[in-house]
């Protein structure tokens, strides 16, 4: 049977939406209710204040900025959009991370609808806009259906990041691609350069869907093709497009070039991101060689390093370009190893393995925020043999196929993580969606070749996205990240668990030696934490906060030399940490040498003069050099 006869008939559940096939409202409805479920959960349990990762990094920034700090005079250092976006919400309602999340999720309801929307334009049969075909729409409520229970997106939705926002944004424009056949007039152009641009500011990977738009310039005919010159539209459309862009991203390069005065377009992370994901130890997921883990730590550690390295201080643009090109001298010394790196950065990107660098995902299904649901391995696999499929059949489809495409290049430069690829499942829900709908149609009408065929890719499809990922490390990090959320919310118990079967995968590692000492000298074990923290110095001699809370420790134990010696150890890797100059003016205080622990106070206010325990210990400091 012909696959243009198999595609006429109507499915029985296809029937079933006869009565009601406009249902965009209510699958916002649904979504949106699934989605505000989730959110209020979380509000009830340990995660809705972010403790640590990039989720506080964003909100410590959006503090900083409310408190006036609009500025550091360097280029931004990670990209502005959503921390501004926060700032503005806790102005308008005070601090509560429940409204930029009551926002996420109705963006994320939005997603879910342009879904069924753009399932219901491609996949339509007949020539008639005006005509209702049910199959089209039971595909689209299927793929909508498969984003309302999608785990990720549940739980990247309602947690403190920026990932909702691109995901909606970058739909959203492919819905204004797909549903009409005519190119986007000059100021519509105008007005998609200015939001990818804008977005960009929060969310850099958008870029890749620039050629998209040129391509659908060149490639779709224009609505004024009578009235003027083809090209001379296009042209036009082009150049707004663009300007749209600048304008956009203008944020970003006007504090840089003209606050800053650094020549950095959005942000200067970029550097240490192509870094971490192109170095002799990188695995195509992120990988920190001399760099701890956490936005925060790590962006900080990125700057020290490259200004030791150049033994002065560095604009930022600076920063970049130094590991920008150790990336690029690693690439250009090491070419086959890096195609190889290459070609597992691909594999990551189609497989199951679900690598969470925040590891929110496991910590809000242990909490029974989110709902059961499907998680990327299965949507892929499915998706692959309903793209193949598509494709010719359905040439709309082949945007959505271009788009999913462009999002998976603009992560190969770096690495994957659930949520980098999180913005290319809508287009394989969609995808998986038409081929479930394949194969019941194969299967209702008996067409055994058709139904042969699509398993046998199905079979494929799943053989690619299952292939296992062996690494050690990798299966600790989910444990290790369980285990120090846990850690700082007080809960001992869990923290036990989720840190030992972190260290059974990887004993030698500093951070999970680190946080397993944390661990001790929460449940009051000293000697114990001692030995953790040694050895993570014995494999990381410069660990900060190994060096910083043994210094702590014998502080607390009455051995204040020995505590100077730490404390200066760690001022060295960490010149700007207020608490580790407070602690050495302490120890020196201890010992009696009132002159160095006067300089050691001086720094700690000079980074933090507001702290009350710091103006004590100084007017400490100064009673007893006058005595």
């Amino acid at each position: 049977m012909a696959w243009s006869t198999l595609l006429s008939r109507q499915p029985i559940f296809g029937r079933a939406l006869s009565s009601s096939p406009r249902l965009a409202p209510y699958i916002f409805a649904f979504v949106f209710l699934v989605r505000l479920i989730a959110l209020t959960r979380l509000a009830s349990s340990p995660f809705l204040l972010p403790g640590g990762g990039d989720m506080h990094f964003y909100d410590d920034w959006a503090k900083q900025i409310l408190q006036g700090r609009f500025t550091d005079h360097f280029a931004f250092y990670g990209l502005p959009l959503y921390a501004y976006f926060l700032a503005l919400l806790y102005k308008l309602f005070g601090y509560n991370p429940f409204v930029p999340g009551f926002l996420q999720i109705c963006l994320d309801a939005g997603t879910a609808t342009l879904l069924y929307k753009m399932a219901v334009r491609i996949f339509r049969t007949g020539d008639d806009p005006e005509s209702v075909d049910y199959r089209a729409h039971a595909i689209g409520t299927l793929a909508a259906l498969g984003w309302a229970f999608f785990v990720p997106a549940q739980a990247y939705s309602v947690i403190l990041m920026p990932t909702a926002l691109g995901v909606f944004v970058f739909w959203f424009l492919i819905w204004q691609i797909i549903k009409t056949e005519h190119a986007p007039t000059p100021l519509r152009c105008l007005a998609f350069g200015a939001l990818v641009g804008l977005t960009a500011t929060g969310i850099a990977t958008i870029l890749f869907l620039v050629p998209l738009l040129l391509a659908t310039l060149l490639l779709k005919p224009q609505f004024d093709a009578t009235r003027r010159s083809p090209w001379a539209t296009r042209s036009a459309a082009v150049a707004l497009l663009f300007l749209g862009l600048v304008a956009g991203t203008s944020p970003c390069w006007i504090h840089n070039y003209f606050v800053a005065r650094d020549p950095v377009f959005l942000s200067a992370h970029s550097g240490i991101n192509f870094w971490l994901g192109n170095n002799p130890d990188a695995t195509g997921y992120p990988r920190f060689p001399g760099l701890h883990a956490g936005q925060t730590a790590m962006l900080r550690d990125s700057i020290n390093l490259a200004q030791a390295a150049a033994g002065k201080s560095l604009k930022r643009s600076e920063v970049s370009d130094y590991w920008s090109a150790k990336a690029q001298a690693y690439i250009a010394g090491n070419f086959r190893e890096w195609l190889n790196l290459l070609c597992r950065k691909v594999g990551n990107l189609w497989n199951a393995f679900e690598y969470d660098d925040l590891s929110v995902i496991s910590n809000l299904l242990q909490q029974k925020v989110l709902f059961p649901g499907p998680h990327f391995g299965i949507v892929a696999a499915f998706a692959i043999p309903g793209l193949l499929f598509s494709l010719r059949a359905f040439p709309a489809s082949r945007w959505i196929a271009v788009a999913i495409l462009l999002h998976l290049a603009a992560i190969l430069p770096v690495f994957v993580t659930e949520r980098y690829r999180l913005a290319a499942v809508p287009g394989l829900l969609l995808f998986a969606s038409f081929g479930l709908q394949m194969l019941w149609q194969s299967s209702s009408s008996s067409n055994y070749r058709a139904l042969a065929l699509y398993l046998a890719l199905l079979l494929l499809s799943a053989i690619l996205v299952t292939r296992p990922r062996k690494e050690p490390s990798l299966w600790a990090m989910e444990a290790y990240n369980s285990g120090r959320q846990a850690l700082e919310s007080n809960n001992l118990p869990l923290a036990e668990l989720q840190l030992k079967r972190a260290y059974s995968y990887v004993p030698d590692n500093p951070e999970t030696n680190f946080a397993l000492g944390n661990l001790r000298l929460a449940q009051g074990d000293r000697a114990d934490a001692k030995s953790f923290y040694h050895t993570t110095l014995r494999v990381d001699a410069k660990h900060k906060g190994a060096l910083n809370n043994l210094g702590l420790i014998a502080l607390e134990e009455n051995q204040p030399a020995l505590a100077a010696r730490y404390l200066q150890q760690a001022i060295e890797e960490d010149p700007s940490d207020a608490k580790t100059y407070y602690l050495l003016a302490k120890a020196e205080v201890a010992m009696g040498n009132t002159r160095s622990a006067r300089l050691a106070i001086e720094k700690a206010l000079e980074h933090e003069p507001d702290r009350a325990e710091y103006r004590q210990l100084q007017e400490e400091i100064e009673r007893r050099s006058n005595e």
